[in-house]
Formats: structure tokens, sequence, C-alpha cells
């Protein structure tokens, strides 16, 4: 049965926009959805991209911060069940910052989409809803709070360790506790309930401690924010104004590093709530498996060039090397997380298996 087929019965317009959605803003957590089966695959892809809205307005240059703060908390309103503020109201309130309709892009059309995409929400089961709304909301006031305590910023500026632990939980920890309230749901023994619950947030800081890493260029240069921590830089004569300045290309390269491997602390915490997630309501161990093994080979590749971070080149893994994870995990015998993991990081995967290039 296709997952198309498997959706309800009924007017699914929507529902089906919104997996096409999901396919333009993020093509690892697409991948997820991919990979899931229903009805999970519609409840992660709405919840993520209930999450994607919020994290547009928070990274849009182009919106004073002080417009960016008011908005957030808008759309906190509009997730507030006590709350009289509806997705219509906040729609308008963005127009003013949304791209003509040409000139959007994917991200844009998500935010512009807000009214459909809450409609959809609405339509989900009660404990869906449930499960979704409180770390979503947790997101958003997370992503507020650090929009205004960097307002005179223009950017933000991320100052320790401490700093951006607390960043890229409520980035990115939020959203492991909510794919754990979906699929912690069903009848789980107490000792797995608390393992799951024990790492959700681990798996959530590795995916977004990753993207930290790789993306600084894009980040500073796109949307102003520095994310790597300033006394990280000081430590080695960085001004963070001056992050992907060629000349501190080696001190910087150097607090990249530092933050990937920092980023790989948390990889057995991540493996463990991996090995504990149930399958139920259509989850699979494969959807989330992926980008923990996507992310290993990015800290791969972050600790061999770290200085691609710091420029329009880039650090990702091959679309090789993606099939290759990708077609291993939905295979009809995968094998161990740990061996999988090992492999990863020794090599691009495609070549470890000896796939073509």
């Amino acid at each position: 049965m296709s997952r198309h087929a498997a959706r309800p019965p009924g007017d699914n317009t929507d529902l089906d926009w919104c997996h096409e959605a999901v396919q333009g803003v993020s093509r690892t957590f697409a991948l997820t959805v991919d990979v899931l089966d229903e009805p999970m695959a519609s409840y992660i892809c709405v919840g993520y991209l209930l999450c994607r809205v919020p994290d547009t307005v928070e990274d849009a240059d182009h919106i004073p911060p002080a417009e960016q703060a008011r908005l957030l908390h808008e759309y906190d309103r509009v997730l507030d069940p006590a709350a009289d503020t509806d997705a219509e109201a906040f729609r308008a309130s963005v127009d003013e910052w949304l791209p003509a309709p040409d000139e959007r892009t994917d991200d844009w059309e998500v935010v512009a989409s807000t009214p459909r995409i809450v409609r959809t929400f609405e339509g989900l089961p009660d404990d869906v809803r449930e499960a979704v709304t409180p770390p979503a909301r947790e997101l958003v006031q997370g992503m507020a709070m650090f929009v205004e305590r960097y307002a005179d910023e223009g950017g933000l500026r991320i100052q320790s360790r401490e700093e951006l632990e607390e960043y890229c939980y409520y980035a990115a920890g939020t959203v492991g506790t909510l794919v754990t309230n979906l699929v912690a749901r069903g009848n789980l023994s107490e000792g797995r309930r608390a393992r799951l619950y024990d790492t959700a947030e681990e798996f959530g800081l590795l995916l977004q401690l990753v993207n930290v890493a790789k993306d600084v260029y894009d980040d500073y240069t796109e949307e102003d924010n520095v994310y790597l921590p300033a006394e990280w830089l000081a430590a080695e004569g960085v001004p963070q104004e001056e992050v992907v300045a060629p000349e501190h290309e080696s001190g910087a390269a150097a607090v990249v590093r530092r933050t990937a491997r920092h980023a790989r602390s948390f990889l057995d915490d991540a493996q463990t709530y991996l090995e504990t997630v149930p399958t139920t309501d259509g989850n699979t161990v494969a959807a989330w498996a992926i980008p923990f093994l996507l992310a290993v080979g990015t800290l791969r590749e972050l600790l061999a060039r770290p200085e691609d971070a710091l420029s329009d080149t880039g650090v990702k893994v091959s679309r090789q090397e993606v099939f290759a994870v990708v077609t291993e995990m939905t295979g009809a015998s995968s094998g161990s997380l740990e061996d999988l993991r090992e492999d990863i990081a020794g090599e691009p995967y495609h070549r470890a298996r000896g796939g073509a290039d």
C-alpha cells in the first residue's frame, strides 16, 4: 500500500501539500518523512512544518529583532489552545515581511501558508496535538528569548558553550522531545520510556551542533548569526565579527573542529535513543537512523576539513553517500548501528561498501 493510500479517507489536499512542502525546506527531514509509514509520516511532517515557521522568522535578517520577537510571541499564541489568536491573524502580521510571491523561497512559502499548516494540524487526533504542542511552543518561546537577548546586536552572538547548548536545546532538543512524545504514546515499559526521554534531548543536540559547525559561513553572511561561542573564538584570537575573514581562517577552523568534537560527544546517547525508539503508528528506526548516520558522515568531513565551513565551499556529505546510507537503512537486513557508525566515521559509506561514485 502506498503512503498516500494509507492516509485517512476524505479530502487530503492540505495534508498532501504539507508532504510536498517538507521536500523543499529540508532534505534531511524529507528523507525522514519518506522512510516513515503512516500515520507517523504525517504526524512528523506537520509537526516539523509547525516548527519551521518560527525558525524561518528567527533567521530572517531583514526583519528587525523587535519585530521578530513580536511575531514569534504572536505565533506562540496561535499554538496556545487557551489563546484566541488564530493563524490568519499571524499571517496578516507577517505579510509585510514576506517576499513577493515570485521571489519566495520554499521556507517563506511555508510561512505564507501558516493557516494551511495550522488547519492541517488541528485536524490531527487529540493525543497527537497534545504531544506536539508543548515542545513546539517551547521552541518558539526559546527563539523569541534569544532574539530579544541579542536585539541590540542585530543577530545572535553566542558567548559560551553553555549558551550554545541552551540555544541548541530550544532549536532542536525540543524537536527531540516532540518526536519522543509522538512515538511514546503507546504502552512502553517505564525503563524504556525513561531511556527515551533521557536521550531525546541529546539526539536533537547532536544534529543541531553539527549544523552549527558546518553552516558557519551561511549563518553569518545570510542571517548575521554567529553560533560559534565568543569565548572559544577569543581563545584562538578570532573576533566574533570576523569569523569568516580569510586572515582568521586557521583560528576559526580550530573552533569549527572544537564544535564538531563537542557534537561527537553526543553520539553515544543519540545511538542509545535510536536503539530504544519503538516502532508504533508507522514509526521506523531507519527514519531516525538516517539523519544520525549522515551526521556521523558530516562530522567526519568537518574534522578533516573544518576550514570549508568558513567559505561558500561548505561541508556536506555527497549525494552518493546519502543514497548509500538510505539504501542500507531501508534494505531488508541493514547492519547494526554500531557497525554502520564505525564504517561511516572512517570513510564515505558508498566507498566503504564498494559502491559506485
